[in-house]
């Protein structure tokens, strides 16, 4: 290589080089764990190559409470990151951590990024929405509670497997069947407290807390302790009584039950469909909860779990305009499909889903539309989501409660009576740090 052709290489390397020294850093702290933590990568490393300018930095910090929990010790430090993840039941959380935040749809408007809400999922975007009509985080990892049944369980017991129960005295009759027949225990739950408490209500239209279930103010007051609850409580206990339910856990423990053929039936979050397809060794389906026929309004929509990305104040102007287009780029629809298709989560707009069923993935993937299905819906106030202070630990109270039921510890009725008072107790201190 001549002097001048060596001359010309170096400079424009060093050219490179600062180009890549000048790109706007952006952290992004997140929850993701496992190959959910390599497509959280993989989808920095995709945006960072489609432009120069700004460089997003994804960073584990922990499960989602140690997540929240790091974004907010580094807000206080006056060192947060630009994008923190922060899970469904911190939003009110989120919301009234006063001057923490900068509402998603602010940060797209000053950075002049094209942004309408009414591309999104109308029940996802939605639960991050004020009562202003303002989006106030961008929704990402949105889940929503399914049902999932060993096929190979349900012929062995003489059901149809083309047939799962779609009301819950069918699934009654055919948790029986398959303990009788199949001798197989029938029926188990991930995360009790959102999926048989919290998604439960929203699907049969009934309230769990006042003031639309915490969308309309911080004075919101819990009531998931009506005859409808109760009942379905009751019969849960029967269940336990009966052995043709195992209880598993707090969270997603229970899904080993599923996978490994334990338990025939389960209800979880439609984000387990990716765990359930490794590990299941058997033909399964996926369809929605089942729903008590009796009730008002039932079924309705399914509310969402997961997750979404707050914009946290204190950081430089021009990585703000990276955020927004970083946003800009987590909503096209080739990237949404290929997030929904890859994890199991929601494609959290209508486009992503429109082109993942053109893409005849649905076809070859049973079920997996299901989990959509449940939340393209119209909302109702009663549906919409639960949006209130201090739920991590409402949700740890009545897992406390519930426990005592299966135990034998407790009525049904008092346990409900029970974590609805202590839970106010959480929602009055709640009300009362944040000033309203």
């Amino acid at each position: 290589m001549g002097f001048k052709n060596l001359t010309l290489t170096l400079l424009a390397c060093g050219a490179l080089s600062t180009a890549s020294q000048a790109a706007t850093t952006i952290q992004w702290w997140h929850a993701m764990t496992g190959p959910l933590n390599d497509k959280v990568n993989d989808l920095a490393n995709k945006f960072n190559a489609s432009q120069s300018e700004y460089k997003v930095v994804p960073a584990f910090k922990g499960n989602y409470d140690e997540t929240l929990a790091a974004g907010i010790a580094a807000f206080r430090a006056k060192e947060p990151p630009a994008i923190l993840q922060v899970f469904e039941v911190g939003t009110a959380t989120m919301m009234n951590s006063k001057g923490a935040i900068r509402p998603v749809a602010t940060v797209m408007k000053e950075a002049g990024e094209k942004f309408d809400p009414r591309i999104y999922i109308p029940a996802v975007a939605g639960y991050y929405t004020s009562a202003k009509g303002e989006m106030l985080s961008f929704p990402f990892n949105s889940s929503t509670t399914v049902f999932y049944y060993n096929k190979d369980a349900f012929k062995k017991a003489g059901l149809d497997p083309s047939k799962p129960p779609k009301t819950w005295p069918e699934l009654f009759a055919d948790a029986k069947k398959l303990k009788d027949v199949a001798h197989i225990t029938a029926f188990t739950t991930d995360w009790q407290a959102w999926v048989q408490v919290e998604s439960f209500s929203a699907y049969h239209n009934t309230l769990y807390a006042t003031k639309d279930n915490g969308f309309g103010g911080l004075d919101a007051r819990l009531v998931f302790n009506t005859p409808l609850e109760v009942q379905h409580i009751t019969n849960l206990q029967k269940m336990i009584q009966d052995g043709t339910f195992s209880y598993g856990g707090r969270k997603s423990e229970s899904q080993a039950k599923f996978f490994t053929g334990e338990c025939a039936m389960c209800m979880g979050s439609s984000s387990s469909l990716a765990a359930i397809r490794q590990n299941a060794k058997f033909s399964f389906g996926v369809a929605p909860l089942p729903y008590y026929p009796e009730a008002k309004g039932a079924p309705q929509n399914t509310i969402i779990g997961g997750a979404s990305l707050w914009v946290m104040n204190g950081r430089p102007a021009a990585e703000y305009k990276g955020v927004a287009k970083f946003f800009t780029f987590l909503s096209r629809p080739e990237i949404q499909a290929d997030w929904h298709q890859s994890t199991g989560y929601l494609p959290i707009t209508l486009a992503a889903y429109e082109l993942t069923k053109q893409s005849g993935y649905y076809e070859k993937n049973p079920g997996a539309d299901v989990s959509v299905q449940a939340m393209v819906v119209k909302v109702t106030n009663k549906s919409r989501g639960v949006r209130l202070g201090y739920l991590p630990q409402i949700r740890m109270i009545l897992d406390e409660e519930l426990e005592a039921v299966w135990a034998g510890k407790k009525a049904p009725k008092e346990a409900l009576d029970e974590a609805v008072a202590r839970g106010n107790e959480q929602l009055e201190r709640f009300q009362k740090i944040s000033g309203s």
